[in-house]
Order: structure tokens, then C-alpha cells, then sequence
């Protein structure tokens, strides 16, 4: 099974701010319907640790994945979310070996 999965790891004071600045970004993306994009996506509230959230993105590759992080959108949006964190945020880069649905 084919595949790679990001995580970003993050704490924040402003969830609703990330939350709409994520869905703009979801829907310029799907508006403009070119080059690399995740396959699926969803963003986690840790229960234990108020303020800290996972943000989950599947690719369909390690290539994909890297191609849409070099893409100049992905960057400006990268900046402002980690303008609405509270300290940097940490990246996982997993290959998908399996999937339950």
C-alpha cells in the first residue's frame, strides 16, 4: 500500500483563527484544481493537552507531498499558521504501510 502521511503537531490560543485560515487554503486550493494537493486531511484536538492539535495529511506520495510544500501557497500558508501558534510546530513524515477505513 502506497503512500505518505504528514503530521504537524502544534499548540495554539487561536484555533478558530487556524481552523479558517486552513478552510481558505482548502478552498483556494480545490478552486484552483492544479498541481499536488493531499488526498485527505483532518485536524485533531488533544483531550489531555488543551491547546495542542494534530493536523493529519495524507499524500498519495513522498514526491507529492514534497512537491506541494515547495509550491509558494503552501509556504505563505505555513507562515501564517505558525504566526497563530504558541512555539514552533513539529513535523512527522510517515509512509503509509496500512489503512483501516
Amino acid at each position: 500500500m502506497a503512500g505518505f502521511v504528514q503530521i504537524i503537531e502544534y499548540r495554539t490560543s487561536k484555533p478558530d483563527e487556524v481552523a479558517a485560515l486552513l478552510e481558505d487554503f482548502r478552498a483556494k486550493r480545490e478552486a484552483e484544481g492544479d498541481g499536488p494537493a493531499p488526498t485527505r486531511g483532518i485536524t485533531c484536538a488533544d483531550r489531555d493537552e488543551p491547546g495542542r492539535y494534530f493536523a493529519i495529511v495524507e499524500f498519495e506520495s513522498y514526491e507529492a507531498a514534497m512537491e506541494n510544500s515547495q509550491r509558494a501557497d503552501t509556504t505563505e500558508m505555513s507562515e501564517k499558521m505558525m504566526a497563530l501558534c504558541d512555539g514552533p510546530g513539529a513535523f512527522y513524515n510517515l509512509d503509509k504501510i496500512a489503512s483501516m477505513e
